[in-house]
């Protein structure tokens, strides 16, 4: 019997979360949970071509991983006997099902879970987001550092400063209370949030790799409302990914090229999950506590509420950017907001907006698109395939970088 590599490895990928959780909750030692997973991983490679793969690949690499870092554990310990079970472990069954009911500190998902651990106020805030993202959801080390817009060198020295800290400081593997977790609550959500725009961002090619983030994500947000049904930020946060995963079948085409949202054919978005995050959204507006995720959700909702690209409230999108720059000043965020400016006011004010961004943004691949973009409108043409230039030097993927080959390929032949 043989099996697709490809799907062992989108299994692997979609099962790290739960597998890595769950041995963290085991062994309680991030580096020995870490190496379970790799070695049930090389197990998997090894024992699915051949005996087809498992019911439930996640129960299974949790099993393994278990029985190999136990083996490890004993190697490393020698003759000495292993500590008491209930010392490195409260996990009663790890292929048992999620509980119903997620109340006080036992609840039992341990993707969830972990990502409050991780949180733990004794860690700085990057730092929390980074070992998140690198031990519960598995991103790579570069993948966290585009997604903070450093280099791959410092946020290698920010996880590596993390992972030590926790250990050092016997930070506890155990569900935190009701007051803890609304104290980390903003936290998390960041790393949900940035769990889904890895999965969000992935190219057609690396969809089924990576679109599990985006799943996980919109199930960690559900899963957070159970646990704080009445926060408006959560709602809004819920609404925000749900109404942008709802167009993932539209944003490329059959030969995996990006279409941009004015182009996409929109009876292909998923009109449920837009009713879905609809519904959230005014449920979190009416506690008038207006947040970040609330504002980009609303961006989002009248994207989707428009039937063509033209009846899009772009007038109304700038003042939502101006408000969500005043809540969160970042460089992106007026980068976003400067394309609604050109649709209301012209790409030459659009220019003027960003100019001043260049120097934070200089390795950001968005900036020198848009940048070029709006260059190309006003009939600034050199300077335009300069900045297309640069976007195609810093593209993430290739669909990113024919994109911007199809703007050089029409500035060709002019001076």
């Amino acid at each position: 019997m043989t099996t697709d590599p490809a799907w062992i490895d989108a299994a692997l990928t979609s099962a790290r979360p739960q597998a890595v959780s769950a041995l963290l909750r085991y062994f309680r030692d991030l580096d020995v949970a870490e190496e379970a997973f790799q070695d049930a991983c090389l197990r998997a490679l090894k024992s699915w071509p051949e005996k087809g793969p498992p019911r439930d690949p996640a129960a299974w690499l949790i099993l393994v991983g278990r029985n190999s870092g136990i083996d490890g554990v004993r190697r490393r310990a020698r003759q000495q006997a292993l500590p008491a079970e209930e010392t490195i472990s409260d996990l009663d069954d790890v292929e048992a099902p999620l509980a119903e009911r997620l109340d006080g500190s036992d609840y039992r998902d341990d993707i969830l879970r972990l990502l409050f651990i991780c949180c733990h106020p004794d860690l700085p805030a990057v730092q929390q987001v980074a070992v998140a993202l690198r031990i519960v959801c598995g991103l790579s080390v570069r993948q966290i550092a585009r997604a903070f817009l450093v280099s791959e060198a410092a946020m290698e020295q920010r996880i590596t400063r993390a992972k030590a800290r926790v250990g050092q400081s016997k930070v506890p593997f155990e569900a935190p209370g009701p007051a803890e977790r609304a104290e980390r609550l903003a936290d998390v959500a960041a790393v949900v949030y940035l769990m889904f725009n890895e999965g969000y961002s992935a190219t057609l090619a690396e969809a089924d790799a990576r679109q599990p983030f985006a799943i996980e994500a919109i199930r960690l947000a559900r899963l957070l409302l159970r646990l704080f049904p009445t926060e408006p930020e959560i709602m809004g946060l819920a609404a925000l990914m749900l109404l942008q995963h709802s167009r993932a079948a539209a944003r490329f085409d059959a030969n995996g090229q990006v279409v941009l949202l004015e182009d996409q054919d929109r009876e292909l978005w998923n009109h449920n999950m837009i009713a879905e995050g609809l519904a959230l959204l005014d449920k979190a507006m009416r506690h008038r506590t207006p947040g970040a995720y609330q504002v980009q959700a609303a961006i989002a909702a009248l994207h989707a509420r428009a039937r063509t690209a033209s009846e899009t409230d772009w007038a109304q999108i700038d003042l939502l950017y101006a408000t969500l720059e005043q809540m969160t000043p970042s460089p992106v965020i007026t980068l976003n907001r400067a394309v609604a400016v050109s649709k209301t006011a012209g790409p030459e004010a659009a220019l003027a907006m960003i100019e001043p961004l260049e120097g934070q943004l200089s390795g950001y691949f968005y900036f020198h698109g848009a940048k070029g973009g709006f260059l190309k409108q006003l009939g600034r043409r050199r300077e335009a395939r300069e900045a297309f230039d640069r976007a195609i030097a810093l593209a993430n993927s290739a669909p990113e970088a024919a994109h911007i080959r199809q703007h050089l390929d029409s500035l060709a032949g002019d001076g």
